[in-house]
C-alpha cells in the first residue's frame, strides 16, 4: 500500500504540525515518534501523562434485544451476561479451534439498563474482519455498526486523572475497567473508559472526530501532557506484559497458550458455549504444549521478534516481542516456549545475530501495574 492509499486519523494534520515521524501502520499513516524521541516519550508517560492517538482502532456498536448478551457470548469466552452497566471486560474473539481472531474490549454503556447494547474496541488491523465476523455470526439478531465518525484518544500516566478532572468528573467516578458518558464542555459528549495499554492509570476517550484536534490542543497546553507515538506505545505495553495482536497473539494461539486463561469466566469454563471450547477445556486441565512467558536477557543484547529460544542447544520456542525497557531498565522479551520450560527462573538462551545470549524466564509484567481499582 503506497502513501496515497493510507488512511488518516482526524489528528493527521496535527501530527504533521508537531513534526511527527509518520509510518504505515494497519493501513494508516501513524506517528511513530515526535521530537523528544521514543525514550523520552516512554519515561514521560511513566512520570506524568502521555497522550496517544489511537483513532485507527475500530469501534463497533451492537444493538439488539434482551438476548443480545447471551448471543454475543457465543463468540467469546468471557462472561458477558454478568456485565454491569458501566463495566468493561477484556475478551477474545475465537475461531473453532480456539485460536484468537482478535482481542478486544467489551463495554456495557452505563445508560443501558436492559442489556440491549454493547460497545467494542477492536484492533485496527482486523476491524473490518471483526465487524463481518460478528455481524454474520449474530445472524440478524442485532444491528452491528462499525463507527466511522469517532476519534479515540488515550491519556495515560500518573497525572492523567488530575488533568482529565479539569474537563469532567470521570476520574472521580470511574475505577479501572469502568466506563461512562461525559460532557467535555466545548468539546462535546464522549465515552470515557478507565483503561489503557501502558500499565499506568489512564483513560481512553471516544469523541466526535471533528472535536478531536481542538481537545488535543487544549490538553497539550498543559506541560505535563506529551504526545506519544507508536514506538513508546510498544515499549510501554511490552514492559506491562501486554500482548500485541499479530505478534504475540494470532489464530494459532489459544487463550491458554497465551497465558490469558483468566479471561475465561468460571461459568464459561463449566458451561462452554464458545468456539474451541473442547480444545480449551482440555488445555485448562492438561496444559498446552507451549506458553507465553516473559524473558530477561542477562546482558545488553536485545532479542527481537523472531529470535529463537533454546535450552542446551535445542530449540524450545521463539520471541514474539522484544526490545529495550526504559523503565526496567534493560532488554526484555516475551515469547512462547514449550510448557516444560515455562516456569519462572528457567534458564534459556536467546539466539541474537547467530550467538546465544543467556536469559531467564521471569514473571510478567516487567513493571508493576498502577491501576486504580
Amino acid at each position: 500500500m503506497n502513501e496515497t492509499q493510507l488512511k488518516h486519523t482526524p489528528l493527521f494534520n496535527l501530527h504533521q504540525e508537531l513534526a511527527a515521524t509518520m509510518v504505515p501502520f494497519a493501513g494508516y499513516q501513524m506517528p511513530v515518534r515526535y521530537a523528544p524521541g521514543i525514550l523520552n516519550e516512554h519515561l514521560h508517560t511513566r512520570s506524568a501523562a502521555g497522550l496517544f492517538d489511537v483513532s485507527h482502532m475500530g469501534t463497533i456498536r451492537i444493538d439488539g434485544d434482551a438476548d443480545l448478551y447471551e448471543s454475543f457470548e457465543s463468540l467469546v469466552p468471557g462472561d458477558i451476561v454478568s456485565l454491569q452497566p458501566g463495566a468493561v471486560r477484556y475478551s477474545l474473539l475465537l475461531n473453532e479451534r480456539g485460536g484468537i481472531i482478535d482481542d478486544l474490549m467489551v463495554m456495557r454503556p452505563a445508560t443501558d439498563l436492559a442489556r440491549r447494547g454493547l460497545l467494542l474496541i477492536v484492533n485496527a488491523s482486523g476491524k473490518e474482519g471483526d465487524f463481518e465476523h460478528i455481524r454474520s455470526n449474530l445472524n440478524g439478531q442485532a444491528t452491528v455498526e462499525l463507527l466511522q465518525d469517532r476519534a479515540l484518544l488515550a491519556l495515560q500516566g500518573p497525572r492523567a486523572a488530575a488533568i482529565l478532572a479539569r474537563y469532567c468528573d470521570a476520574p472521580s467516578q470511574l475505577k479501572f475497567m469502568q466506563c461512562g458518558e461525559y460532557a467535555l464542555g466545548a468539546f462535546g459528549d464522549c465515552m470515557i473508559s478507565r483503561t489503557g495499554y501502558t500499565g499506568e492509570d489512564g483513560f481512553e476517550i471516544s469523541l466526535v472526530a471533528a472535536q478531536a484536534e481542538p481537545f488535543v490542543r487544549s490538553l497539550l497546553a498543559d506541560p505535563e501532557v506529551m504526545m506519544i507515538g507508536l514506538g513508546a506505545r510498544d515499549s510501554l505495553r511490552l514492559e506491562a506484559g501486554m500482548p500485541l495482536y499479530g505478534h504475540d497473539l494470532d489464530e494459532t494461539t489459544t487463550p491458554i497458550d497465551a497465558s490469558l486463561a483468566w479471561v475465561i469466566g468460571k461459568r464459561r469454563r463449566e458451561e462452554g458455549g464458545f468456539p474451541g471450547y473442547s480444545i480449551i477445556r482440555h488445555e485448562l486441565t492438561e496444559s498446552p504444549p507451549r506458553k507465553r512467558v516473559g524473558i530477561r536477557p542477562q546482558d545488553k543484547a536485545i532479542a527481537r521478534e523472531g529470535a529463537e529460544i533454546q535450552s542446551e542447544g535445542r530449540s524450545i520456542g521463539i520471541v514474539t516481542s522484544g526490545g529495550f525497557g526504559p523503565s526496567v531498565p534493560g532488554p526484555i522479551a516475551m515469547g512462547y516456549v514449550e510448557t516444560a520450560f515455562a516456569a519462572t527462573g528457567t534458564p534459556v538462551d536467546l539466539i541474537v545475530r547467530g550467538k546465544p545470549v543467556p536469559g531467564q524466564v521471569v514473571d510478567l509484567p516487567f513493571v508493576t501495574h498502577r491501576y486504580v481499582r
